[in-house]
């Protein structure tokens, strides 16, 4: 029987590296996968042989389908977990004061860089989406079953005011993992996500890491605790896990607010599957 493959995303550092050297340590073969070269190459030459770094760019979707074209290949054909687990701060402030404004030669307002919702949530939609693709062919190489886990936030819990742009991928990556963890679980496959509260990673500006208190740090271990209670049961899916201190969190999403909404939310599922039956072909947006 061939070892489980994984496929780490931003594992040249901080949660994707605990992550992959965890995985590592329980027997898996581990595709660190990263933009900085240097810090991925490090990692898996630390880890060992059934380490490999693959150099992508998450935001690309071509790189990120190379990656795990690859990781499959490497791995003997299958794939068994996947942390999509890359993530930015905002890259333009929204709130930018009205002498920073551009225009372009039109004069019209300069598009935000919303670099910070291709890499936290697109790429996790599409690092999902190759992922369901590869399990599926996974079961001549001993695989079949897959679990693939995103890192939200707390920010995707809350909010955090400075970085709007991360707060609603964060946001998002909790409703891609409830709306289809459900789903895919009727095909071996589950969906969750983490929202680690304060962990001082490269993500983290050099001022705000200087002065958090020890006390409201979160450490890397409790990352491992929800990945561990992920990868023992098959069935626990869309679930958006807090992880806080030592502890980690089952969050549900809000109460019905009345019974009607309530009907909506737990019994219109075979309506909305009627209206879905076939790809929409609606017009607009």
């Amino acid at each position: 029987m061939s070892k489980p493959v994984a496929i780490v995303t931003g594992a040249g550092s901080g949660i994707g590296e605990s992550v992959a050297t965890h995985l590592y340590s329980q027997g898996y073969k581990v595709i660190i996968a990263d933009l900085n070269l240097t810090s991925g190459q490090t990692v898996a030459s630390h880890l060992g042989p059934d380490a490999l770094f693959i150099q992508t760019d998450v935001s690309s979707y071509a790189s990120q389908a190379r990656l795990f074209k690859r990781a499959y290949e490497w791995g003997g054909n299958r794939l068994d977990f996947c942390h999509a687990n890359a993530g930015i701060d905002d890259r333009q402030n929204i709130f930018e004061p009205a002498e920073k404004e551009e225009l372009d030669e039109e004069g019209l307002l300069k598009k935000l860089n919303t670099k910070t919702m291709e890499v936290n949530l697109e790429a996790v939609i599409q690092g999902l989406w190759l992922f369901k693709y590869y399990v599926r062919r996974s079961r001549e190489g001993g695989g079949g079953k897959g679990w693939f886990v995103a890192t939200s936030s707390a920010a995707g819990l809350y909010h955090m005011s400075q970085c709007p742009q991360y707060t609603a991928s964060k946001y998002g990556v909790i409703g891609l993992c409830r709306a289809s963890g459900p789903v895919f679980v009727k095909e071996g496959i589950t969906v969750n996500a983490i929202c680690p509260a304060f962990i001082p990673t490269n993500l983290c500006p050099p001022e705000v890491a200087r002065c958090w208190p020890k006390e409201h740090i979160t450490p890397l271990s409790t990352v491992n605790k929800a990945i561990d209670k992920f990868l023992a049961d098959d069935t626990l899916t869309g679930q958006a896990v807090e992880l806080s201190q030592e502890n980690i969190y089952f969050r549900k999403q809000h109460d019905w607010p009345n019974e009607s909404q309530k009907w909506i939310g737990l019994e219109s599922d075979k309506i909305w599957d009627e209206g879905y039956k076939e790809p929409p072909k609606r017009e607009g947006y």
